[in-house]
């Protein structure tokens, strides 16, 4: 089928067509943000040829699991897990091509090219997503367990760091003191939650007494099962509560969670600590579908939710029989803002307000829910950003470095071969434009290492026109006609071009195998190009010799 002139041209521009159309550039879909924190598809014109994290710049990090906040039994399977929740929540949020893999059986590997917003994206890379709603104790169980707490800290030989804090100005404001234990009154005149606890605690010091307070305390609204803190006293009351000896003294069936967020009340910047049902409604594992919307009414970030079948029984059942009551939302263990009244039955759909936080925030916390949460908290063993202007500059120099190359490929092989070296580099030139084609073609992301490897491909591919050449020249001083000597060099140099070749394309696989990120990409150029070389050097630059030989039938020397 080949044997003619003009099947081979036939082919050859068969192989030019289809690389010119695989290198047309398309448009592509890319998903942005906007300021207002909004994903879009965004169309660009480009060629299609993917930009590795070096040559675009973004950020590389290095997972691993945190064994410290929970122990692992089968690491290798926490790791797989761990791989699907990732690829989930990063292909939400709209970085182009990025590279998720496992490295060993306890890392993950994760490069995020163009990435500008590095906290953002740790921030959904660690994010646990533990979601839970939890019914409120109504009971006042805590107020009740003060002051045997309080007893405990005081036979283990802890102090008090001092008076009670002051209450803050909105409190001195409706007339209440909490610095003046015991004088603390409510508007109705009866004793507040200070005055209770400070008769029970008569041998033993008010130390978490005089700390944890009613919400009513700070003159805000008060809901069932919610106390405030200072926020400068949060760490030490979340020590105290969390010592063994007090925690085995937390009411039955209650547990203690801190708010995400402090809230402001006049001067004073409180945490607020919930008493909540220790076990949860339903939890995350129900949930189907989450997306963040402004509320039309409030203006507000909320992220709606929809769960499914059976957490929608199981939600309505448990909403339906406490209508009235308060409903903590908790993520990762943190209460999202004062627990909502349940108004009426709430089945499978529902939505969490974030008040004030931004949209990006209620986005990254949707896209979080959607993806599941992570069966085992990561750590980030390594963090690096790679600036865009890195990523223009090893661009740059790069196609310097192959420019300048090519060209003294040219200088020599003209200077050396001459007419010949000619036709091989006007078959080299038809070896970068199939390379690039299969670079597309392949969907292949180019790196810094993958430039490296195309560069040493050029030299490969004009290293078989030697073998050719110097094999052709041996031939003619052998006295052999020009015809006979370009069918001989061909033939004879084949099987040093295929040995070479050949072991080169399986320590590439190797490489690909093996290696991660840059190492594949420089493996993926490196086989391609040595197949475009095949092809140039092998079955082009012998055809544009045959079209020589064509046309100069009676030849008797030959410029090489």
């Amino acid at each position: 089928m080949l044997s003619t002139i003009r099947n081979r041209m036939i082919l050859i521009g068969l192989l030019i067509l289809a690389s010119i159309i695989y290198l047309i550039p398309r448009n592509v879909t890319v998903r942005q943000r906007d300021a207002q924190g909004g994903l879009h598809d965004v169309q660009h014109r480009q060629v299609p040829i993917k930009y590795g994290l070096d040559l675009q710049g973004g950020m590389h990090l290095s997972l691993g699991l945190d064994t410290t906040v929970k122990k692992v039994s089968d690491p290798a399977n926490a790791i797989d897990l761990a791989l699907i929740v990732l690829r989930k929540r990063i292909d939400d949020f709209g970085v182009a091509e990025p590279l998720i893999q496992k490295l060993g059986n306890d890392q993950i590997v994760v490069e995020l090219p163009g990435l500008t917003e590095p906290d953002r994206a740790i921030g959904i890379v660690q994010s646990q997503a533990f979601l839970e709603f939890r019914l409120t104790d109504k009971t006042g169980a805590l107020d009740a367990a003060l002051p045997q707490m309080d007893r405990a800290l005081t036979r283990l030989g802890i102090k008090g760091t001092g008076p009670a804090p002051k209450a803050s100005g909105v409190a001195a404001l409706l007339g209440s003191d909490t610095s003046k234990k015991g004088t603390l009154k409510s508007d109705s005149g009866k004793k507040t939650h200070a005055d209770s606890v400070a008769s029970d605690t008569t041998t033993a010091q008010a130390i978490l007494s005089s700390l944890i307070h009613p919400a009513s305390d700070i003159g805000v609204q008060a809901l069932p099962g919610e106390y405030a803190v200072l926020e400068t006293a949060y760490n030490r009351v979340d020590t105290l509560l969390n010592i063994p000896d007090v925690k085995r003294l937390w009411p039955r069936g209650v547990e203690f969670k801190w708010s995400q967020d402090p809230i402001s009340v006049g001067t004073q910047s409180y945490r607020m600590l919930y008493a909540l049902s220790d076990k949860a409604i339903v939890d995350g594992s129900h949930l189907t579908h989450a997306a963040a919307q402004i509320d039309p009414l409030t203006q507000k970030r909320v992220v709606t939710f929809t769960l499914d079948r059976s957490g929608g029984r199981i939600f309505g059942a448990e909403t339906g029989r406490h209508v009235g009551d308060y409903m903590a939302i908790v993520l990762n263990n943190k209460v999202q803002g004062p627990p909502p009244v349940i108004e009426s039955q709430i089945n499978q759909n529902g939505q969490i307000e974030l008040g004030n936080r931004s949209l990006a925030d209620a986005q990254d916390l949707a896209l979080t829910l959607s993806a599941g949460a992570l069966p085992v908290p990561l750590k980030v063993l390594d963090e690096r950003q790679v600036g865009a202007s890195l990523g223009a500059d090893s661009i740059h120099d790069g196609m310097v470095a192959g420019l300048v190359g090519t060209l003294m490929v040219i200088i020599i092989m003209v200077g050396y071969y001459r007419w010949s070296g000619v036709l091989a580099v006007a078959a080299l030139g038809l070896y970068v434009l199939f390379t690039l084609a299969g670079l597309a073609a392949v969907q292949a992301t180019l790196t810094l290492p993958g430039l490296a490897g195309l560069v040493l491909s050029v030299g490969i591919a004009v290293d078989a026109n030697v073998l050719i050449f110097e094999r052709i020249r041996e031939e003619l001083i052998a006295g052999r006609s020009v015809r006979v000597a370009v069918d001989e060099g061909f033939k004879h140099a084949m099987n040093a071009i295929v040995d070479s070749n050949v072991s080169t394309v399986v320590t590439a696989l190797f490489l690909f195998q093996f290696g991660t990120g840059p190492v594949k990409g420089f493996a993926v150029t490196l086989i391609m190009g040595i197949a475009a070389s095949m092809v140039t050097a092998v079955f082009v630059t012998k055809t544009f010799f045959l079209l020589w030989l064509q046309r100069r039938p009676t030849a008797t020397t030959l410029s090489i």
